[in-house]
Order: C-alpha cells, then structure tokens, then sequence
C-alpha cells in the first residue's frame, strides 16, 4: 500500500475504507455464522433476550457513505442470568470440595492440553475476528493467536518443572512439612479490548491450573470471538469451572452486582485505575478480596543527546504507534535532549508519515481503524489542547482523521499543563517535550500518578547507571535502548502508583491464583507419612 504524504488526507482516507465488494474473500464476515450465546454451567446456551450489537470499526463505503457494519449480535444479559452463573461457579467450587479444586495438577494439566488441541482448529477464524473486531492488522492479530497458545504451553511447563508443586517437603529441626499451592476460590476476570484474546487467557489458565473456578466477562470490544472457544471450553472443563458473561451497557452493572455479593474471592483486571477502583469498592468484605490489577500507564521515553538517533527513532515508531498506540506498555510521552531536538523530530516525523494506513488486511499496513466509538473525537480534543497551550503538530497532515482512522500527531512542545502532559491518551497521538537537564524528565516521571516502564535512548554507561538507581525506585522496568514492553513473558510485568497490582509473569500469575499450604508435623511421629499420603493423594 502507497505512503500516504497527500495534501488531501481526509479523501485519502476515506478512500481507505472498502465496499463490500472490495473486501478479500478471504476476509469476508458473515453475521449469520455468529449465533448469540453463551457459556454457563458447562453448556454452550442459545440466548433469546435482548441483544447488544457489535459494530466493527472497519468502516464500509456505500454510495460515497462510510458506516460501521454491525458483524454480530451477543447477549444483553441480566441480573439474575449473571447471578446465576455465579451461582455455577460456587457450586463448582463448593468451598474447596469441588471435583476441579480437588482434582490433581496432573489432571488439569490434561484437560488444559486437550482445549489447546481444539482452540487450534479455531486460529484462522479467531485471527479473522481480531481484524474485524479490534482493527488489529493481519500481522499481529496472527501474533496474539500464536503468542497466546505459546504462553499457554509454557505455563504448563513451568507448572510440570516447578519442584512438582505439591509435594515440595521441608525440614527444620524438627519439623517437617509438606508446602503446597492451593486455590482461592471464585475469580471473576476481565480483560482489555487491545488484547482480548492473550490477555483473557493469560487469566483464565493459570487461574484454572491452580483449580479455581471462574467467571469471565467479555471485554468491550473483541466479544464475539470468544464464542468460538465456548464448545471447547464446555468439552474439557468440569460444569461451572468456566463461565461466560455479557451485559447491557458492556456489563458495567452486571458486574457490580458480582461483587456486592461478597462471594468474589478473586478479581483479576485489566483496565483502568477507575473502573478497577468502581467495582472493588463495592465488595463488601475487601480482606477476604484478592485484586489482580493491571492498570494504565504513561510510559515515557528520554532521548539523550548521544543517543543513537536510528535506534531511537526506530524503537520510538513501534513503540508509540504498535497498534495505533492502543497498549498499556506504549510509550505515551518523549523527551528529546534540546541539543539534538530538531534532528530527532525529523526523523520521528519522517518515519511517522512513512506509515502505511489502511485496512487490517493490507500486506504491511501499520495503522487501521479505531474500535473505540468516540475516540477519534478524544484524540482530537488532546491535540487542540495541546495546541492552544503552545505546541504544533509538528509532521504533515497529523490529526487528520475520517470515520475511524486517524493519522498519527506529533504534538511539540507540549506544555506541563497540556492534557497530553499527564493524561494517557492510549491512541495515535504523539507528545514530544524538549528537556536540558535530566531533573526535568525525573520531575515528570516522580509526579506521574504512573509507574510501569521508561524507555532511556543514550550511549553513556555511567549517565544510564546513575538514571537507572533513580527510576527503578519509580518504575518497575527499565528498557535500554529499546521500547516499553510486557514480554518476554517469564519476566515480571507489574506497575507502580496507579498502574497496577501484583506481577503477571508465567510463574508470578500461578501464585497470584493461589495461596501457599502447608501440611506440618514432628519428625519424631507418624506425621510424615501421613504428609507423604497427602502428597500421593495430591
């Protein structure tokens, strides 16, 4: 697909959307293939209430018109269709006793092996889905597919290898006990749309491997491809193990009335720091609430002066703008050494408008539409902000924007009390602050109410040393010459301030579902074989 460098870039992307005929084959969605349902009580139910549709934000051009199609239907559920499957889960978890919970990780391993086999059969047409969904290109749609299968596997693994958990012995003097993992109870899990496939799984396995029970809620957007796992799910899980939910409103209410029951003993979610704070509070016995959070972040980056301008601009491209910028791990904000600003912003903006804009399915493209309804209008309102409070788009044609798509905006100099300064615009705008001294940078990031990553760009080992022993004291990690990130995924991913709790890694998000048991006895009595017993039967 052509760079987009036009003076006319609104045509230009409004001749970006396809007619119905244009579409590839390949890449044809039939709404009559999607049929409303949803998983509860180990069965896969027809749904015959009122339903939400799902609009795609690949917009279709019709008589010089271009609409959102609506791709499928799913469930509006209600109250007691959410309390009920609740009350699935409970019964599965039956205060510990159920068959899951009491079930070795020998046999959950198994049934876990056996979904995968199934979920394979559905990769293309979940890729297809993300595309649609999410407007996430071909390229990474198949990555999150194949990433989520991956970490699936090596979760397994790390459980296998992990001193085979569950008969781990120790002694001291006189004692000895055997220390194990066992489950919490009920989780409800929540996932983001950016990811809603890897980040709903990367929660719902380990809290299965450790014997949970479950309820999911759909994220907003990405909702109708999970109803190809449902019948997979139902296949190899124990009834109520697994539970799917939807709402009205995307489930906002359903989910309150969830936790004011006081029987969620586990909320695991991605999101914001708001909506995490709106439904914890309405628990009503918090101590006996574990929360698993991971929250928004203002990552920023700092571009000294001897930084290698290539690299920099490179890693800044991908790092600000992956998937229009809609990450938790994106890089929100840049601090570019006033020596070498000019330099680095026309590079950055070079390599920005070489971009190519399009439809998800376009071979190369890297920036597609906007799922989120209203937030072209969002990124707009940041940009006007910030330039009524001195900055300038600063790269051709930023801002523009038609229907869904929007191109990338280089905003400098953003001003302190500019919305862009603090706020995490997750989206395709891009906000450069020039700095001459480094306490200008330690400023922002020791205000931020913020603390996942910083990206550093420079050569100087004793200047990155010397940042690095300030930062990690702010931040939970640090990236050299290279971009924010999660992955690899056995490093810890967590967040400071507002930006999350507890770590998510392969090993960090097995114990964050569960909580440690020890079996204890003399040395000098029958107590150790019976501890050998317990383990046997475990």
């Amino acid at each position: 697909m052509n760079n987009i460098l036009h003076e006319d870039m609104a045509q230009r992307l409004k001749d970006a959307f396809p007619s119905p005929d244009e579409i590839p084959e390949d890449f044809r969605l039939s709404a009559s293939n999607y049929t409303p349902c949803y998983l509860l009580d180990g069965k896969v139910r027809s749904w015959d209430g009122p339903l939400a549709a799902v609009y795609s934000p690949i917009c279709l051009k019709q008589s010089n018109v271009i609409k959102r199609p609506i791709i499928g239907q799913v469930p509006a559920m209600n109250e007691s269709t959410t309390l009920a499957a609740l009350d699935a889960a409970r019964r599965a978890w039956n205060n510990g006793r159920g068959d899951w919970p009491q079930m070795s990780f020998a046999a959950r391993i198994e049934a876990v092996e056996a979904f995968v086999a199934l979920m394979l059969k559905s990769r293309e047409e979940i890729i297809k889905l993300l595309m649609w969904e999410i407007g996430k290109n071909l390229e990474e749609s198949r990555a999150e597919f194949d990433r989520t299968v991956d970490y699936i596997g090596l979760t397994v693994e790390v459980l296998k290898n992990a001193d085979r958990i569950g008969t781990s012995f120790r002694q001291r003097g006189d004692m000895v006990a055997r220390v194990g993992s066992a489950p919490v109870g009920v989780c409800l899990l929540m996932g983001p749309f950016n990811n809603p496939l890897y980040e709903t799984y990367t929660m719902l396995i380990p809290a299965l491997l450790m014997g949970n029970t479950t309820i999911v809620k759909a994220p907003k957007f990405g909702v109708i491809l999970h109803q190809l796992l449902f019948q997979p799910l139902a296949d190899c899980f124990p009834p109520g193990v697994i539970n799917f939910v939807y709402g009205a409103d995307n489930g906002a209410d359903n989910m309150s009335v969830l936790m004011r029951t006081g029987h969620i003993d586990v909320f695991s979610f991605i999101g914001s720091a708001g909506g995490a704070a709106a439904l914890v509070q309405q628990h009503p016995r918090l101590f006996r609430l574990r929360s698993i959070l991971s929250l928004e972040a203002k990552n920023s980056a700092l571009i000294m002066a001897d930084a290698d301008m290539a690299r920099a601009v490179r890693e800044c491209v991908v790092g600000a703008l992956g998937f229009n910028g809609q990450r938790c791990t994106a890089l929100k904000i840049l601090f570019v050494h006033e020596s070498v600003a000019d330099e680095f912003l026309k590079e950055f903006c070079g390599a920005v408008n070489a971009l190519s804009i399009g439809m998800p399915w376009h071979k190369g493209v890297k920036l597609t539409p906007l799922p989120e309804f209203g937030k072209v209008r969002s990124m707009t309102a940041y940009v006007d902000d910030a330039v009524a409070k001195g900055g300038s788009v600063v790269n051709r044609n930023g801002g523009t924007a038609c229907g869904t798509l929007f191109f990338p905006a280089i905003v400098y100099p953003v001003a302190r009390t500019a919305e862009l300064y603090r706020k995490e615009q997750f989206g395709p705008v891009v906000p450069v602050c020039p700095y001459g001294d480094y306490e200008e940078f330690l400023d922002f990031v020791v205000a931020s109410d913020y603390g996942q990553q910083v990206s550093l760009f420079g050569r100087n080992p004793d200047k990155i040393a010397k940042l690095a022993g300030y930062l990690e004291n702010q931040v939970c990690r640090i990236n050299l010459n290279c971009k924010c990130q999660r992955g690899p995924d056995m490093l810890p991913f967590t967040g400071r301030k507002d930006s999350g709790m507890t770590t998510l890694s392969i090993s960090d998000t097995l114990g964050s579902f569960s909580v440690p048991s020890v079996v204890a006895a003399r040395s000098d009595s029958e107590g150790p074989a019976m501890i050998r017993q317990i383990a046997t039967n475990r």
